[in-house]
């Protein structure tokens, strides 16, 4: 049996790129830098190195969160490993990129200067069918997660 799962947090690198396949399907790309602490062994300090990761997410969500997606947004993502090889001017390339199937914003866009969701739950628009584009709703979905920021976790309220 094998397993590929990832769970990943950390900012965008860059604005989303979006883009379609001939079949109209929506195609996101992204950035995320990610920190991993190590202790220099000539100060004995700990240090941050910057892991710099490429995210693709596919369909109506990618097209959906690419709207509220920016380069510095804070962000934790769920999904799954992929290495792709290609030939570009006669030499070989790879990459190992991360496929994105779960994505949830952790921290609010206001502090980044603007924007429309709030606390960490995605609270954007949806697809509206019948005028042939993507609307943001006055108000959040009823699916959409809503996160209580204003509660205290103890450490009796942890499972395990």
């Amino acid at each position: 049996m094998s397993i590929n799962r990832v769970v990943i947090s950390g900012n965008l690198t860059r604005d989303p790129e979006l883009r379609r396949t001939q079949s109209g399907m929506a195609i996101m790309s992204f950035g995320v830098a990610v920190n991993d602490r190590r202790r220099n062994q000539q100060t004995g300090e700990w240090e941050d190195y910057a892991n710099f990761i490429d995210c693709t997410m596919f369909g109506n969500r990618a097209e959906s969160l690419s709207n509220y997606l920016s380069k510095g947004t804070k962000v934790a993502i769920e999904g799954k490993l992929r290495w792709s090889q290609w030939e570009r001017d006669g030499q070989k390339r790879s990459k190992i990129e991360v496929i994105v199937d779960e994505l949830e914003f952790m921290s609010s866009r206001d502090r980044q200067g603007g924007g429309s969701y709030q606390g960490g739950g995605y609270q954007g628009g949806g697809y509206q069918g019948d005028n042939g584009g993507y609307q943001q709703p006055s108000v959040a979905p009823a699916s959409a997660p809503v996160i209580n920021t204003s509660s205290t976790v103890y450490d009796d309220d942890i499972p395990f």
